[in-house]
């Protein structure tokens, strides 16, 4: 375990470098000329709108509810550097048609994950405030401010039925709070990550609707994990390594560089204390009726 703490300190360094959400609250009644660009970029985005079944990078399907939206890969990234958070290239993004919340998925095709791993959370725990604090100093000479991981805000846990490993941890930077809930769902091939971001206050709503969503998410026939046969690839790293950002298992083995960018798609997305409230603003804005609505 030890060794996974250091992994994760040097991991973390890179990733919990990754800018912020930083928009301010849109005023009740206006909207200033800047606000109504931001919102007006949102709404230039291609959005599907549920009900709907879309693709999902690998080989896996989502149905899209009533209520809720999709962004493809070139569209979340457009969205995350809207959002001020790095584009990876490789999620997609799905969210309430309020947006407040948002989840992004992801697929790593790292192979066949061994789900017999025993999960030491306190443990883990340690390692990921380690890293946390060992990532500052780089952070400091960004100009960004100091981040800490607290606490579990949802201990890591393995459902060997729908074959799914979860945790939420509570995030804390620039005296603000907010929360990353995590799912890997394992598959033949690989995983599916979802990270799910949401003040700490609105995970409790946040949480349920995901796990609505989640409910239409199913990999191909032919890709679930039940599906998995002798000479299909494992993964070199198991259910705790996972939590450390799955291929940081096997940096030692292949190089910090071939991992950072895979670790990166799937890392610490972060939601400033204004950015509901922008969304409220954009929520009336894009929820005016447009001529080609009209039916």
């Amino acid at each position: 375990m030890h060794s996974l703490r250091a992994l994760a300190g040097t991991l973390l360094a890179c990733a919990l470098m990754s800018p912020v959400f930083a928009e301010e609250a849109a005023p009740e009644t206006e909207t200033t000329p800047e606000q109504q660009a931001y919102y007006k970029a949102l709404e230039a985005l291609e959005w599907v709108k549920g009900p709907t079944t879309v693709d999902i990078p690998g080989k896996s399907q989502l149905v899209v509810p009533e209520g809720y939206m999709f962004l493809n890969q070139g569209n979340t990234d457009k969205y995350l550097e809207l959002t001020r958070n790095l584009p990876s290239g490789t999620e997609v993004l799905v969210a309430p048609e309020d947006l407040h919340w948002a989840a992004y998925l992801s697929f790593e095709g790292d192979g066949y994950v061994k789900d017999t791993e025993k999960i030491d959370a306190p443990e883990l725990l340690k390692a990921l405030q380690e890293g946390a604090e060992q990532s500052n100093e780089a952070r400091r000479e960004r100009g960004f401010p100091e981040l800490h991981i607290l606490d579990w805000a949802v201990p890591p846990a393995y459902n060997s039925d729908n074959k799914r490993l979860e945790w939420a941890t509570v995030l804390e930077s620039d005296g603000y709070r907010n929360v990353n809930f995590s799912t890997k769902v394992l598959g033949r091939r690989g995983h599916t990550s979802i990270i799910l971001v949401s003040s700490p206050e609105g995970l409790g709503d946040a949480r349920p609707e995901l796990e609505t969503v989640l409910s239409g998410y199913s990999f191909n026939t032919g890709e679930t994990y039940a599906e998995w046969v002798p000479g299909d690839k494992v993964a070199e790293y198991g259910l705790a390594a996972l939590v450390l950002g799955g291929a940081a298992a096997i940096a030692t083995k292949k190089g910090f560089w071939a991992v950072l960018a895979g670790f990166l798609a799937t890392g610490w997305k972060f939601l400033a204390a204004g950015a509901i409230a922008a969304f409220a603003g954009f929520r009336r804005f894009f929820g005016k009726k447009r001529p080609d609505d009209a039916n």
